[in-house]
């Protein structure tokens, strides 16, 4: 079997190496002109780090990472709500967070180890399936011939466009995410989180020397930052939190020194099966994408890289293969994407009127609720 896979991601490189473990010949194809990613972090909760150890992965991106297994929630004054521990796992630990650039290091590394070949600045620029096989035209000029396409080329995905047309573009959801890597106080062995009224702060360790912090507050349809701004635009949103609390000492530190910002707008996917037309289809975000609220948008992927390549080699037809792998695979990422999103729309509804029924409703229930939802994803996938 011949595959191509469109898009060099987590996703994407995840599929490769795990095809070309079970014998599979692999193309990947990468629109960007070479190896890049923001430079900031990721968390991979149990159930990504479970696929990685398939990848052969699970220690080089433990030793680039911080391991933690718990979340402490304040209000916006920084006064402390409520700690949340993660379900367990026994086979590995409940959270991994790392720079992006540290996890496609070593995806990278493991696809080229595999003699798999990733041709940067190269896009589809049309398909023929033609039942059997399909018949590809490339934009460096080639004309190959695959018995599948799996596109991992993201949330804005051509691929997704071209099979189903714009009704299944991304959603925005009516909030972004600012994000920048700062030094990591002795204290953050966990997520942190601040949640003030319209506005949430939240921090990760990385590193014994660095974290993250997210910043989720609203924004109208079609905004559109100017990066020369982000750091003002930062400041200004942070006001919303107390002088003496975490994200009130980082706001009052941002100066010329400070690390790059990113932002981007939080959308999501809704594509009903099927994810694909034939022997071309979509998977990661450009079937699923989410909001970030439950770290699980790269293990999703990497979940539907090692399901695909267990069910591909399989002995049925490959649309029996490839019909089992989406029904494994859509309860799952449907699970996590509705709750993602009413993460995000209950933390985002609180205001000055209800905040003291919301974070007393948080201290009642997250504990129970986060841990109903680790069992859940601890289940194999």
């Amino acid at each position: 079997m011949k595959v191509l896979v469109v898009g060099g991601g987590i996703g994407g490189l995840g599929a490769a190496i795990a095809l070309a473990d079970r014998g599979v010949e692999v193309d990947v194809v990468e629109k960007k002109a070479s190896f890049s990613v923001y430079g900031v972090g990721i968390n991979v909760p149990a159930n990504g780090l479970r696929a990685l150890r398939s990848l052969g992965l699970l220690d080089e991106v433990l030793s680039a990472g911080f391991q933690f297994g718990h979340a402490d929630f304040y209000d916006g004054d920084g006064e402390f709500i409520v700690h949340v521990p993660s379900a367990p796992d026994p086979d590995v630990p409940a959270n991994n967070a790392l720079s992006r650039v540290d996890l496609h290091r070593a995806l990278i590394g493991a696809t080229e180890r595999r003699r798999v070949k990733i041709h940067y600045g190269t896009t589809v620029q049309s398909f023929n399936d033609r039942g059997d096989l399909v018949d590809v035209r490339l934009s460096d000029g080639r004309s190959e011939r695959y018995d599948l396409v799996a596109a991992f080329d993201g949330i804005h995905s051509p691929t997704r466009r071209r099979l189903f047309g714009p009704k299944y573009d991304a959603t925005y959801t009516g909030f972004g995410v600012f994000r920048i890597t700062l030094p990591r106080p002795a204290d953050i062995i966990g997520i942190r989180v601040y949640q003030a009224p319209g506005a949430k702060a939240g921090f990760c360790p990385l590193s014994a020397e660095t974290m993250y912090m997210f910043l989720v507050t609203g924004d109208p349809a079609g905004t559109v930052h100017n990066p020369a701004r982000f750091q003002e635009i930062l400041r200004e949103r942070m006001t919303r939190f107390a002088d003496d609390s975490l994200p009130g000492q980082v706001r009052d530190g941002l100066g010329a020194g400070s690390a790059a910002i990113v932002w981007s707008p939080i959308s999501d996917i809704t594509l009903p099966l099927p994810w694909f037309r034939g022997r071309v289809g979509v998977l990661g975000d450009a079937a699923h994408a989410c909001a970030p609220h439950t770290s699980q948008g790269a293990a999703m992927a990497l979940e539907d890289a090692v399901v695909l390549a267990e069910e591909l080699t399989g002995q049925e037809s490959v649309e029996e293969r490839l019909e089992r792998f989406q029904q494994r695979r859509y309860p799952r990422v449907k699970l996590v994407q509705d709750l993602s999103y009413a993460i995000l729309a209950a933390e985002m509804s609180i205001d000055e009127t209800n905040r003291r029924d919301a974070y007393a409703g948080m201290r009642k229930h997250l504990p129970a609720q986060s841990q109903q939802t680790d069992r859940m994803l601890n289940a194999p996938a």
